[in-house]
């Protein structure tokens, strides 16, 4: 029988708050999430938008789309980027959140970068100063929507993310604590290994098989020890009936008399 290592584990909640039932968190999600959806409708119609004018995909000098410029391999990104929001938020606020955090940044990145490359070969994007404004302010926002509620100084009451140690208050140490369970432990650690060696006796191997029926090494002591504590009744309640004593019939008369204890006389 294979031994199991059982570290301190978390106890997940079965009422743990759900970001789709309102409660603490439930504006934050909100925000988001909404966030999310806005910015990939938006990118989703450049996109759109753009492969309906039908320009080339790598052209330096793109099509006038809402304003800006575009060619193929820029619309693909826009709505590549659409569906990747659109899943995150579909998926849950908190995958909303770090997909913004992530492409926050390579949005006011990418405005840096192009706004370099402007009117030469090397813009494959077929931006414009225009495109360059379009990246910061879709970029910041995102930027500010993934961090909203979660990242900051002073974040809002009932954001999730400020209250990290609640998560703490289901922690479970399984290692043992006072000397009883320190004794049980060492105990079990014996009986398990017998077992795996097959020199187990049969109390030992039925301790092991009443232990295997629990997962978690707190739960698995606590059977050793309610089993302990049961053989110890027992043989306090034998060591009584041995102590009260009967009557045995004398090897002459036949009469009843007395029996004692070895080293005892009769008064």
């Amino acid at each position: 029988m294979a031994q199991r290592l059982h570290l301190p584990h978390r106890h997940k909640p079965a009422s743990a708050p759900s970001e789709e039932r309102p409660g603490p968190g439930s504006r934050v999600y909100a925000v988001q999430r909404t966030g999310a959806v806005l910015v990939a409708l938006f990118l989703l119609l450049f996109g759109l938008l753009g492969f309906a004018s039908g320009q080339a995909f790598f052209s330096t000098r793109g099509q006038s789309v809402l304003g800006m410029s575009s060619n193929g391999l820029l619309s693909t990104l826009s709505v590549v980027v659409a569906v990747v929001l659109l899943a995150a938020a579909v998926h849950s606020a908190r995958t909303a959140s770090t997909v913004m955090l992530v492409l926050g940044p390579l949005f006011l990145l990418s405005a840096l970068v192009n706004s370099i490359v402007l009117g030469t070969s090397l813009n494959v994007l077929a931006f414009q100063t225009s495109n360059v404004i379009f990246s910061v302010v879709v970029g910041l926002p995102m930027l500010l929507l993934g961090a909203y509620g979660r990242i900051g100084s002073r974040l809002p009451p009932d954001s999730p993310y400020a209250h990290p140690h609640t998560d703490d208050a289901d922690f479970v140490d399984e290692r043992p604590s006072t000397p009883e369970e320190v004794a049980a432990e060492e105990a079990m650690r014996e009986a398990e290994i017998a077992v795996v060696q097959h020199t187990a006796t049969p109390e030992q191997y039925s301790r092991v098989q009443a232990m295997a029926q629990e997962h978690h090494r707190i739960d698995r002591r606590r059977v050793w020890m309610e089993l302990d504590a049961a053989a110890q009744d027992r043989a306090r309640h034998d060591a009584t009936s041995s102590d009260q004593g009967g009557a045995l019939p004398h090897p002459r008369t036949g009469r009843q008399v007395p029996w004692h204890r070895a080293g005892s006389h009769p008064g």
